[in-house]
């Protein structure tokens, strides 16, 4: 059997600030799951956090791993 490629998160939020995430993700065309991928990465990054990436996928330079 495969292994998932994804993992599941589950969270409570203020209602407030799952309405500005929707709003968020809506204004970049993007799910609110890709949305919050996207804000994790981008924290990540900023903060000097390593995120592994999945075997296959390229990286900032267009390379597959």
């Amino acid at each position: 059997m495969a292994t998932s490629k994804t993992a599941t998160l589950t969270l409570r939020i203020d209602p407030d600030l799952k309405e500005a995430l929707r709003v968020a993700a809506e204004h970049e065309h993007r799910s609110i799951a890709n949305m919050i991928e996207v804000l994790i990465r981008s924290h990540c990054e900023r903060h000097g956090i390593d995120v592994e990436r999945s075997v296959g996928k390229p990286n900032s330079n267009g390379v597959h791993s």
